[in-house]
C-alpha cells in the first residue's frame, strides 16, 4: 500500500505512511484517529460500518461504541479545519461513516439497495437572519420523520448540513452523499405566518418529482411538516412502481408519518422556542 494516496479538498493522506497533510503542512492526529482515517480512506468513499471500524481500531478487544465516537470527533475536528468550510467525514445513520469529496472518485459511493434521500438545508427567505433557526429546525424534523421509514435510506442532518449556505449542484450532492433523491426548499416566517416551499428532485435525471408551496399560520406548522414528509414518501414509492400507490398504500404512508410524529406535542409557540433553543 506504500505510495497510495487519497486526496480531498486541500488534504492529502498517504495510506502507507499514515500521514495526513493539508496544503502541504502536516496534520497531527493520534494513532487511533489515524486508524479510523485509514479505514475510511481505503473504502474510497463507501460506507465503513461501526463494527468494521471497532474491529480495525481495537482488534481483538471489546470496547464501547463511545470510544469510536471520541476518535471520529477528533478526526472530524481536524478535517473540518479545512479553510473551504467543507466537511469531509459524514455520518450514515444506522450504518457508519464515510469520506466524501475524494479527488478522482467521480462515481461517488455506491447507492444503497433501497431508496436514498438527503434533506438539504432550507433557505431562510426572511429578511431577518435571526430566523435561521426556524428553517434549520424544519429540516431536522422533516429528516427525522423520513428516517422512521424503514424502507428509506436517509442521510443524517449533520451530513446534509455540510451544504448549508452554499450554492450546490444536486448531481454533485448525489455523488458525494450517495443518494438518488434530495429535498430542498425555503422558509419565510413573518410574525405568526410562515410560507414554506419544498421540492423533491431525482438527482440521476435532474428532474423535479414534486413541489409545493404552503402559506399557513404558525399553528399549522406540524401539519405542514407531516404534509411534506407524506408527499415525499408517496412520490418515492410512485417512482419505484409503474403506477401511483393505491388508496390503501396512501393510507399506510399517512399512518407511518403520523406514527413518527407521535408524542411530538402540538404547541406551536413551545415548538418555536424549542427550535430557537436548539439552534443556539
Amino acid at each position: 500500500m506504500n505510495g497510495e494516496e487519497v486526496r480531498f479538498g486541500g488534504f492529502r493522506f498517504d495510506l502507507g505512511r499514515r500521514e495526513l497533510w493539508r496544503d502541504g503542512a502536516p496534520v497531527r492526529l493520534g494513532s487511533r484517529a489515524l486508524d479510523v482515517l485509514s479505514a475510511l480512506a481505503a473504502a474510497k468513499g463507501n460506507v465503513v460500518t461501526k463494527d468494521e471500524l471497532l474491529a480495525r481500531v481495537w482488534p481483538g478487544l471489546a470496547v464501547e461504541e463511545n470510544n469510536l465516537q471520541v476518535q471520529v470527533s477528533a478526526l472530524r475536528k481536524a478535517l473540518d479545519e479545512d479553510r473551504s468550510g467543507q466537511s469531509y467525514l459524514v455520518t450514515v445513520p444506522g450504518r457508519g461513516y464515510r469520506l466524501i469529496g475524494l479527488v478522482g472518485s467521480s462515481n461517488g459511493p455506491a447507492l444503497p439497495d433501497k431508496p436514498s434521500i438527503a434533506v438539504l438545508p432550507f433557505q431562510n427567505m426572511s429578511d431577518d437572519p435571526k430566523q435561521e433557526y426556524f428553517a434549520d429546525g424544519m429540516v431536522e424534523d422533516i429528516t427525522t420523520a423520513l428516517s422512521h421509514m424503514r424502507w428509506l435510506f436517509v442521510i443524517a442532518r449533520d451530513s446534509s448540513f455540510v451544504y448549508k449556505g452554499r450554492t450546490v449542484d444536486v448531481k454533485q450532492v448525489g455523488r458525494e452523499l450517495g443518494v438518488r433523491y434530495v429535498v430542498e426548499g425555503g422558509v419565510r416566517k413573518v410574525a405568526h405566518r410562515v410560507r414554506i416551499t419544498a421540492q423533491l428532485i431525482d438527482v440521476a435525471t435532474d428532474s423535479h418529482l414534486w413541489s409545493e408551496a404552503y402559506d399557513r399560520t404558525l399553528e399549522d406548522i406540524f401539519v405542514v411538516q407531516d404534509d411534506i414528509a407524506q408527499s415525499v414518501v408517496k412520490e418515492l414509492r410512485s417512482a419505484l412502481l409503474t403506477e401511483r400507490p393505491d388508496a390503501s398504500a396512501s393510507a399506510a404512508v399517512e399512518a407511518e408519518v403520523q406514527a413518527a410524529a407521535k408524542g411530538r406535542g402540538e404547541n406551536a409557540e413551545a415548538y418555536r422556542l424549542y427550535l430557537q433553543g436548539r439552534f443556539y
